[in-house]
């Protein structure tokens, strides 16, 4: 089994009151946390080799060269294959990609029909510039594109899909599929060859979004869905 699927864990996050009742909630990239935070998830997996470890959004007191030392370590160990970050600013990957001797491989970021910047604000430009595949989390905004959401992040409380759900539906109908896999086939329409992430362990709606996978939107399509999301034309 362990060969036939790809671990991926992420570091970073550190919650309030660890490692005393002061400490917030904040991000941490010290070489000693992302250590210390490799070997717990390897005991808590019962495994010896993580295949993608990502840092888990930015640490405003990163530095480049204690990451890149720390992830130089871990896979000189053996304990992980790959690297990689999570909603990153692209000036902090370019600063972390040059001081790592390994490839940053992969960039997961919040990216759907209600969540467009990663399109303007050249996360997705510098995925394709470095040859890094883009995990989009949430690619069905929490549940609004799907059936319904039953938990949301403050800032997806304010995502306005009736603007765009009409249009995925109506595609949907037309290419004789959901309007789910209608969503996820716009995001794997892009170039960087995105990997969206699923939230879900019921066989039956993975079936039904890997029906994505044998939809090939039209350019025409992919602007029609681009343009209802945007709520106005393109300038």
């Amino acid at each position: 089994m362990r060969e036939r699927v790809v671990v991926v864990s992420k570091c970073g996050v550190r919650f309030a009151g660890d490692p005393d009742a002061k400490s917030p909630s904040r991000y941490d990239f010290s070489a000693a946390h992302i250590l210390a935070s490799c070997d717990a998830s390897l005991r808590r997996l019962g495994i010896d080799t993580i295949d993608l470890y990502l840092l888990h959004r930015p640490d405003f007191l990163c530095n480049p060269a204690e990451v890149a030392e720390a992830f130089s370590k871990l896979q000189a160990a053996g304990k992980v294959r790959h690297f990689g970050i999570s909603n990153f600013r692209p000036s902090l990957v370019s600063a972390l990609k040059g001081a790592c001797p390994m490839p940053l491989v992969t960039h997961q970021i919040e990216v759907s029909l209600a969540k467009l910047s990663a399109f303007t604000d050249g996360t997705l430009d510098q995925c394709l510039l470095e040859k890094m595949t883009p995990m989009a989390w949430s690619p069905l905004a929490g549940g609004l594109i799907g059936a319904g959401a039953s938990r949301l992040l403050p800032a997806q409380e304010l995502y306005k899909p009736v603007r765009f759900l009409p249009m995925v539906d109506e595609i949907a109908q037309e290419r004789g599929v959901t309007r789910t896999a209608i969503a996820l086939a716009w995001l794997l329409k892009h170039p960087s060859q995105m990997v969206p992430v699923i939230g879900t362990t019921k066989p039956e709606r993975i079936r039904d979004l890997a029906a994505a996978t044998e939809v090939e939107l039209t350019r025409d399509e992919w602007y029609r869905l681009l343009i209802a999301a945007r709520g106005e034309r393109l300038p």
